[in-house]
């Protein structure tokens, strides 16, 4: 561990309580009989007494204490476990956002920090967390999750172990009171955790390994593939780029986000507003983002894909009229026409921009995705 970065492990699940805490303690406790040096920085038991169980015997570090708003809060402390030096360290909840005044406001960052610091660490997170995954769960179950893990995380960690049960169990569990407290299980059965929203999740997380999986075999033979998605500052741009950038990972591709401004149009606050969350999203996901002032948007898409070699190029298009649908396509095909020459795919991807949950579920195989080739 002297010479170089910490090793990390990220256990995975579809939904909480399928036993991700439980199964990293396990190990743990494993490793510690082995004289491995572990430590915990976060643990978050949410009352269930197996859970607590299984923490006994293992070292906490206390964590930082900080008042926001007149209320005392925890969070991981970094400092105090960078001083200490154990070998591994447990943190629960990956995707958790820090308190206000926090050094780092997500605790992934914290984790990248003891990570650079040489410390292995053991983390949990549930699928819904992942950002690019963000529109899909929320059309599959119709929860907007609101704290997000950038996708870079599970695709830089060492190894990622699937912790699964079945819908059935999951639910029994809750019903059992080994989930939540008995006030929230009617509650949690009749939205979250109905057993179509966790089939769904279910897959979702199986899938996430299993690409992970294939990811990490012998790299494919031919030409490697350059995803460019080409954004506005409408409503829908960060789906349109979550979807890209799903693409691009089923492609082990790299990303360029793309946004042509025309030069005589001055930008609203919300438009604004909007390229600077594309902007955070790009950073996220690890993709590059390319501003361009010119008032031919398709010609300016044509001459990038060509200089960058782009393979794949993503559009949006909106569902509001016939009219604007077929004027869509008529705009679709003279970009295709720009690109006649180049080995370029066009994917058109249906977005109403009115509607946060308007996407229906991505599919590996092309979901809904209309290709030109």
């Amino acid at each position: 561990m002297l010479g170089g970065p910490g090793r990390h492990k990220l256990f995975i699940g579809m939904a909480p309580g399928v036993g991700k805490t439980f199964r990293m303690l396990q190990e743990a406790q494993d490793l510690k009989r082995e004289g491995v040096d572990v430590v915990i920085g976060v643990l978050e038991t949410h009352g269930r007494r197996d859970t607590a169980r299984q923490a006994e015997g293992l070292e906490q570090v206390p964590r930082r204490r900080l008042v926001h708003q007149g209320v005392t809060l925890e969070e991981l402390d970094v400092g105090a476990i960078l001083a200490r030096r154990p070998q591994l360290v447990l943190v629960d909840e990956l995707a958790h956002t820090n308190v206000p005044g926090s050094e780092r406001p997500k605790r992934w960052q914290d984790v990248a920090v003891l990570l650079a610091a040489g410390l292995d660490v053991y983390s949990t997170v549930n699928i819904q967390h992942l950002e690019s995954l963000n529109d899909q769960v929320a059309q599959l179950t119709g929860v907007v999750v609101r704290e997000r893990l950038p996708d870079r995380v599970l695709q830089q960690a060492e190894e990622v172990v699937l912790v699964d049960v079945t819908p059935e169990t999951l639910q029994e569990r809750l019903q059992d009171g080994k989930v939540y407290a008995a006030e929230k299980v009617d509650q949690a059965l009749a939205h979250f955790f109905r057993r179509p929203h966790l089939v769904a999740l279910r897959e979702l997380a199986l899938r996430e390994v299993a690409d992970r999986v294939e990811e990490d075999g012998p790299p494919a033979r031919g030409l490697r593939e350059r995803v460019m998605v080409c954004l506005s500052t409408y409503p829908g741009s960060n789906r349109l780029l979550r979807r890209a950038a799903r693409l691009a990972g089923f492609m082990d591709a790299p990303l360029l986000a793309l946004t042509v401004q025309d030069p005589g149009h001055f930008l609203s606050k919300e438009e604004a507003v909007r390229l600077e969350e594309s902007i955070r999203l790009c950073e996220d996901f690890g993709a590059e983002f390319l501003r361009i002032d010119s008032d031919d948007a398709l010609g300016t898409i044509a001459r990038v894909a060509s200089e960058r070699g782009i393979t794949q190029v993503v559009l949006g298009q909106t569902l509001r009229s016939r009219p604007q649908a077929f004027l869509r396509r008529t705009l679709s095909e003279k970009l295709q026409h720009r690109l006649k020459g180049q080995a370029v795919d066009l994917h058109l991807i249906s977005i109403d921009a009115s509607s946060p949950q308007a996407e229906l579920p991505e599919d590996s195989r092309g979901g809904r995705d209309q290709r030109i080739s």
